[in-house]
């Protein structure tokens, strides 16, 4: 049965084969967030073992990290040992983040995609956001992503605004 679990080094592989499904897609790589090298470094398991070991400091207040984020927490939507996708969640809102990402931001790897894991991913990383202090999360989609609205909206998700082609929601974490 799927669940969130902290980065593991033990998904290399895993890791791996769901980068490749992006690529293959053409879509930008969201998987290897907080990853600024050539993909293919992450082969290398030394690499992949740094990548993972940044991804679990970045909650910490005091980690470097780029400009314009901040402190958050990545967990991985996983089943045995099988990458399926992650989950973002921001401690805090900047300026940037208050109109375009939010406190929770979510990603399942294309083949896994219209299975249901998008939705209880994200329903599962509520409880943490909460354990963080976040209650409501924000949470943003592009307007014309039908699947993440009728998420956010099932999770309880109260429309607040659309700016552009983002669609704002503050989303309960309690209960």
């Amino acid at each position: 049965m799927p669940e969130l679990i902290a980065p593991s080094t033990g998904l290399h592989s895993s890791f791996l084969t769901a980068l490749r499904e992006e690529q293959e897609a053409g879509e930008s790589i969201s998987a290897a967030y907080l990853f600024d090298g050539d993909i293919a470094t992450l082969t290398d398991p030394d690499c992949f073992v740094d990548y993972v070991a940044r991804l679990l400091v970045d909650g910490e207040e005091d980690t470097p990290r780029p400009e314009h984020f901040v402190p958050g927490s990545t967990l991985w939507w996983v089943d045995g040992g099988e990458f399926l996708g992650r989950v973002g969640i921001r401690h805090r809102l900047n300026d940037r983040l208050r109109y375009a990402g939010g406190h929770i931001g979510y990603w399942i790897r294309p083949s896994q995609r219209r299975k249901g894991h998008a939705r209880a991913a994200f329903l599962a990383c509520l409880p943490y956001a909460n354990r963080l202090g976040i209650d409501p999360a924000l949470v943003t989609c592009d307007a014309d992503n039908i699947g993440s609205r009728r998420i956010i909206e099932a999770a309880g998700g109260d429309f607040e605004q659309q700016i552009g082609d983002k669609r704002l929601y503050w989303v309960p974490t309690a209960g």
